[in-house]
């Protein structure tokens, strides 16, 4: 099986991804991080990186329709692929395997 490694960033706008279902898009995003983790984040960066994941068939994208609040542009929206689906359960398989391993952080229930 080919394996698809992420970065850091990849993995958390995949994640934002899955979070946000049908509302996945830049702005949407780039608030939710900014709500959750108080992190700042640049909106071209995320749809430079929503866009790399797209190309690795992680996520697929479709434009939403026009609206006057925004002068007649459409959103693009990104949902995840089977394959992204795939690659975020083996990253928490993966994650929860070393946190697991670390007695002094080890969290009940996991």
């Amino acid at each position: 099986m080919n394996k698809t490694y992420l970065g850091e960033f990849e993995e958390l706008m995949l994640t934002m991804v899955g979070i946000l279902k049908e509302e996945a898009y830049g702005n949407a995003i780039v608030k939710e991080v900014q709500d959750q983790l108080d992190r700042s984040l640049n909106l071209s960066a995320v749809h430079v990186t929503l866009y790399r994941l797209e190309d690795k068939g992680l996520v697929k994208s479709f434009m939403g329709g026009a609206t006057q609040e925004r002068g007649g542009r459409r959103k693009r929206y990104f949902e995840l692929t089977s394959a992204g689906i795939s690659v975020l359960q083996s990253l928490q398989e993966q994650r929860l395997k070393l946190w697991k391993m670390l007695p002094e952080l080890k969290i009940a229930g996991i």
